[in-house]
């Protein structure tokens, strides 16, 4: 069936990734899917923890959404699931709406994405610019690591608030004046958490730096003792994820040594084993007229998560550029069917899309074994589940807050515009002290109206000469209605003028003209008009010239 012009076909990736597939490439997406499986594990219960839902809400997300994100999106690398971004946002709807309204937020959220692309407008993402992005982003860090102080110190707090300052008030007497509050079992596994995941990719250089200066007789030992079998163990160990490595080891740590900590055993029950069951929430129009906020807030940040995710894929990878349109498409199919099993919003995860790619992967089959391999590992381990320290999973969510900001923008702040420092602090606060949605909105308007103040700036009126009966002027740049009061010069001039009056206007360099631009040029020339005067433009443009012809102006002044 032939569509449109404004209208996408859906057409997922998975279909040219196909063609031509070999055995070759199907091993090295088998092999990278089941190394994003197993770092997907860990995140996807610490988000949906720290989202204020159960565990599995996170695990069946990250199978049922990311399975359908591969299958049925626009990239061939990219990884869907739950994402930290969502932590703070989720969190808040569910605080205020309760979890069954989140489901409906999500499922609408998943419509309007899957329009979104359909109509042709995930190109418009792109147009959200990048101080924007980056102050949303280092917000969203910074509370993510607020709410996990609870869990990293093991504080005696019933329910977390959900807003900056709320926060801050329960903490700081939860942990007292004396420090007393604090579970030193909880922040040692919370910072062992931390710190294993910023030394685990260093460890395996250690070879490198023995190969310079006095390590040299070190390492040619070791290598004469053990030759290859170290080689191969190293480089097995390499490849093992660090944030499985930190659970693994620290929840064995705790269970042995019966550390009084919180695990997931002890706030939820453990996991359960079997399926998800289906569900339709309780829906009414009446409801979903009252979340239309939470609504927008999911598909704008899930839109701008994922098509940035997917940009850094093409960067990294190498294969075919990603289909915006057939990834909001993916997306909202993902993001409506997942409330119907309890899950939470889903969009691409960059630290995972990243590890695929590393990986091998070469086609959206890897992300079908990534979720494959969740499953498996769910159904077979889901009774160890319950030893899983929460301080574990919350040292876990401080590394990807840490690693989702991007600090170094601030000390690039110098060099910097103002316009940019501005919107990016302006957005980063907002977030922090109110919410996405609010920075959103307003770091948009201030984006906007910052740009048509720096495009005004660019419009100039210069005049070329002038005497008692004629008078003549050039005009550079764009005449729109943020720049239509620099014509105001001409029309004193033209006012204060003895009667017969030449203007000449230059507009050879003028490259754009609006209807605000040519209503004061209207005004002028009526002014010049009343004085018997003659308004002659040179020099017209294309789009200049079509709109004045289309507005009849065209026919009443004169032209050379």
């Amino acid at each position: 069936m032939h569509l449109p012009a404004y209208l996408a076909p859906f057409q997922p990736r998975m279909r040219s990734a196909m063609a031509g597939y070999t055995q070759e490439r199907f091993f090295r997406d088998a092999g990278a899917g089941l190394t994003v499986g197993i770092v997907a594990l860990p995140l996807a219960m610490a988000f949906a923890i720290a989202s204020g839902l159960k565990p599995e809400a996170g695990i069946w997300t990250a199978i049922i959404a990311g399975s359908l994100i591969s299958a049925l999106g626009g990239s061939a690398v990219q990884i869907g699931g739950p994402a930290g971004a969502f932590i703070v946002i989720v969190y808040g709807i569910v605080e205020s709406y309760g979890i069954a309204n989140l489901l409906i937020s999500t499922a609408c959220a998943g419509v309007l994405l899957f329009l979104l692309g359909f109509f042709k407008l995930g190109t418009l993402v792109r147009y959200v610019p990048v101080s924007i992005v980056v102050g949303f982003t280092n917000g969203i860090a910074v509370l993510i690591a607020l709410s996990q102080i609870k869990d990293v110190l093991g504080l005696r707090i019933a329910k977390m608030p959900a807003d900056f300052f709320s926060q801050l008030k329960v903490i700081g007497p939860a942990i007292g004046w004396t420090l007393d509050g604090i579970n030193g079992f909880s922040l040692a596994l919370g910072l062992a958490a931390l710190l294993g995941l910023f030394v685990w990719p260093h460890l395996f250089n250690l070879h490198n730096r023995l190969a310079n200066g006095f390590g040299m007789r070190l390492l040619k030992v070791m290598q004469a003792v053990e030759g290859v079998q170290i080689r191969r163990a190293t480089r097995m160990a390499s490849r093992v994820p660090g944030p499985i490595v930190a659970l693994v080891t620290l929840t064995a740590l705790a269970f042995y040594l019966e550390l009084p900590v919180e695990t997931i055993g002890t706030r939820f029950g453990g996991i359960p084993r079997a399926l998800p069951d289906f569900a339709l929430p309780d829906f009414s129009w009446e409801t979903v007229r009252l979340l239309i906020a939470p609504t927008i807030t999911i598909a704008m940040l899930g839109a701008v998560e994922s098509l940035l995710c997917a940009r850094v894929a093409d960067q990294i990878s190498g294969l075919p550029r990603h289909d915006p349109n057939q990834e909001l498409m993916a997306q909202g199919v993902a993001n409506f069917v997942v409330p119907f099993f309890g899950g939470m919003p889903a969009t691409g995860t960059i630290a995972r899309t990243v590890t695929n790619v590393r990986a091998g992967a070469t086609s959206p089959v890897s992300g079908l074994v990534h979720a494959l391999t969740l499953v498996v590992v769910v159904l077979a381990a889901a009774p160890l589940a319950v030893h899983v320290p929460l301080p574990v999973l919350a040292g876990i969510l401080l590394y990807v807050a840490w690693n989702m900001g991007e600090w170094g923008e601030f000390t690039r702040l110098r060099q910097a515009s103002n316009h940019y420092r501005l919107i990016m602090l302006g957005t980063f606060f907002l977030t922090v002290v109110f919410d996405l949605t609010v920075a959103l909105q307003v770091g948009l308007i201030l984006a906007c109206v910052l740009f048509v103040r720096r495009m005004s700036t660019l419009f100039q009126v210069v005049e070329m000469s002038r005497s008692d009966d004629a008078a003549s002027f050039q005009l550079y740049g764009s005449l729109f209605f943020g720049a239509v009061a620099k014509i105001d010069p001409i029309l004193t001039i033209v006012e204060s003028a003895p009667q017969g009056l030449l203007i000449r206007l230059d507009v050879q360099s003028l490259q754009s003209l609006d209807t605000s631009g040519l209503d004061v040029l209207e005004q002028l020339h009526k002014a010049i008009v009343l004085r018997g005067g003659r308004l002659v433009l040179a020099g017209l443009n294309a789009q200049p010239r079509s709109v004045m012809e289309r507005s009849g102006f065209l026919e009443k002044i004169e032209t050379a």
